[in-house]
């Protein structure tokens, strides 16, 4: 099913959440645990990422089949072409055709950066907007794109960001998925910004529950999201080896960030889980308990 299908029937806000392929064999017995009990929350599709460079094509193609055949989830690929030249475009994508992917998220990606002699293919498209254009008369996907509600980090202004928004659902993107941000007032104003611009593809916002203060820090630091007040002041009322109340402390910042967004009418939203499930569990639950979800 086309996701964007789901959306146009408006019957309730989706649920949905990334995981990403682990790279070492506790990393995947941590991420096959987090699979079983996510699947109980019953997502209406789950997202696999795509390593820079094409780094994780096995270890993306392997777990997509199995959260789809194995599993049973709705999944969507992310698709990062940076680097790669047409024939390895064409190569992945057929790929996710025949794995009977309809669902792609088309993003520019960046290089690989444990791997210090990667060299892009000649031919290879700078821009997700070049993929968009590329992948669109070629296949038969759901194109969604990424934006950004406080500015792509890369971006030279916000207005330069938007510009190149509009080009992606020029060409050909049908819905977008919200970078996460930790004040709502960003992605209300994010919204304000694209419908003047003409934009009125859903638009998905992106939460990522707190799991740690260092990843809570460091993570920012490379998504460009703004870490508020609200959230030093309760990172630094927690000592690190206090899990459960920093645990607790980020489900309830997350659900109420959750509820206002929700009460405001997004289409639906997606978790960066980490390949983690217990924020997951314990925000999907008081969601649920509230009629949210």
């Amino acid at each position: 099913m086309y996701i964007t299908d789901v959306w146009k029937a408006h019957k309730k806000p989706t649920l949905s959440f990334e995981l990403f392929p682990a790279r070492t064999e506790k990393g995947e017995i941590n991420l096959n645990k987090a699979i079983d009990k996510l699947y109980r929350l019953e997502p209406d599709f789950v997202s696999v990422t795509f390593g820079a460079g094409g780094s994780t094509r096995a270890g993306s193609r392997e777990l997509i089949k199995k959260l789809k055949h194995e599993k049973g989830f709705d999944v969507m690929a992310y698709f990062a072409g940076y680097g790669l030249g047409p024939d390895e475009i064409n190569n992945v994508l057929k790929d996710y055709e025949n794995i009977g992917i309809k669902n792609l998220l088309v993003v520019r990606g960046d290089p690989p950066h444990d791997q210090g002699s990667f060299t892009p293919h000649p031919d290879s498209m700078a821009h997700a907007t070049d993929l968009l254009n590329y992948i669109k008369p070629k296949f038969d996907f759901c194109l969604g794109s990424a934006g950004y509600p406080e500015g792509h980090i890369d971006a030279t202004s916000k207005e330069k960001d938007l510009e190149i928004l509009k080009l992606k659902i020029d060409n050909g993107a049908e819905f977008i998925i919200a970078n996460y941000f930790y004040d709502n007032k960003f992605f209300f104003d994010f919204l304000e910004r694209i419908h003047q611009a003409g934009i009125t593809v859903p638009v998905i916002p992106g939460i990522m529950p707190i799991y740690s203060a260092k990843m809570t820090i460091n993570l920012a630091k490379l998504c460009g999201a703004t870490i508020i007040d609200t959230i030093h002041n309760g990172l630094a009322a927690f000592e690190e080896k206090d899990r459960d109340g920093l645990n607790a402390f980020g489900i309830d910042f997350a659900f109420n960030q959750c509820k206002e967004l929700l009460q405001f009418g997004v289409p639906g939203i997606h978790i960066y889980t980490m390949n983690r499930s217990v924020s997951t569990i314990g925000l999907v639950t008081k969601l649920k308990e509230e009629g949210l979800l």
